[in-house]
């Protein structure tokens, strides 16, 4: 049993979107130092911290599920929310009388696409995904400790104090979930912004469709550049901009619109953007550590102790071996909703 007093002197492993892989997830903690006691991984010295998105397109979705669960309470893990978890959330809430819709989450192909295996692999199992989703509004939108930071997507400042000022505390409720369905109100930019990420819109007339086949007139954006010039400055997705779009100049407001992190502010680390590349930091205090671990890739932790600059070094992982046949599909939704 982890003691409280005993986690602040431990280190932290802050582990990417696992998305339904429980075998390579077991295989990371594993090859950090994890072992099961009670059946519940736990580490003695370190704590695991879980970027979110544990759900949705995996073969085990389930078996994550209670294994993250279980070690989150038995105090050897912590996790913030990923937006698959809040898409679970408000697809499986009906909407409040006089909203004009049955479900918080609209109930259309493409949702039902990213949902499906994870309610496929539940099917026999109602009760337990009812406590899965009553869980989920235990999960915090974020954490912050003296040393680092951790959101899935992007850390808003401002959000997040007027949020913690709201709310009191970093957990949505009912009434928040609601709220956010509307997505121009304060909870709808809160849970768009801290779980998706930022985006700018592209020129007029100008549209591009991902790999995933979805035609999109926005592209999503670093929140940690500094002193960006261009679009190519700002971007960040799997999905590359057109060349001419890529080396247009930001326009004064589009510059308003973005948000910086400070060079001095503490470590913080998102999950969620499907990164392809062996695994770095992004800047000296800014790291992602999802590597697309279900679509063949890595997963990823970083090993964080007390530095103030995050180093190459301190990032592990597993290869995800491809299969000649799967017996699951997996998503081409590289920058999924």
């Amino acid at each position: 049993m982890v003691r409280a007093n005993e986690v602040a002197s431990r280190g932290y492993d802050i582990i990417g979107d696992v998305h339904g892989c429980a075998n390579t997830l077991e295989q990371l903690l594993e090859q950090m130092g994890y072992r099961k006691h009670n059946g519940v991984y736990q580490h003695p010295r370190r704590q695991a911290i879980f970027i979110g998105d544990i759900i949705d397109r995996g073969p085990r979705i389930r078996e994550s599920l209670h294994l993250v669960r279980d070690m989150v309470e038995r105090g050897s893990a912590r996790i913030v929310m990923g937006n698959h978890e809040y898409n679970a959330l408000g697809y499986c809430t009906r909407a409040r009388p006089g909203s004009g819709k049955q479900f918080l989450r609209e109930h259309n192909p493409r949702h039902d696409r990213l949902i499906k295996e994870t309610l496929e692999q539940f099917d026999a199992y109602p009760h337990e995904w009812n406590e899965f989703l009553e869980w989920f509004y235990t999960i915090p939108l974020f954490i912050e400790e003296e040393g680092f930071r951790a959101v899935h997507a992007c850390w808003d400042q401002t959000l997040i104090d007027q949020f913690r000022e709201n709310q009191g505390g970093a957990c949505i409720d009912e009434d928040f979930l609601h709220a956010s369905a509307a997505i121009e109100s304060f909870a709808g930019q809160v849970m768009d912004t801290l779980l998706r990420g930022t985006d700018l819109r592209l020129p007029e007339g100008v549209k591009i469709t991902g790999r995933d086949g979805y035609t999109r007139e926005f592209f999503r954006t670093k929140f940690w550049a500094d002193n960006p010039k261009t679009y190519a400055d700002v971007v960040f997705q799997p999905d590359p901009l057109p060349p001419e779009v890529a080396v247009m100049e930001l326009t004064p407001d589009e510059r308003a619109q973005l948000i910086t992190y400070p060079q001095d502010a503490p470590p913080v680390f998102v999950g969620h953007y499907w990164m392809d590349s062996e695994p770095a930091p992004l800047k000296h205090n800014v790291a992602c550590i999802d590597y697309s671990a279900v679509k063949y890739g890595r997963m990823v932790a970083y090993r964080m102790d007390d530095e103030k600059v995050l180093s190459k070094d301190k990032f592990v992982w597993v290869d995800v071996s491809r299969p000649d046949q799967t017996d699951y599909p997996i998503s081409e939704d590289s920058v999924a909703r």
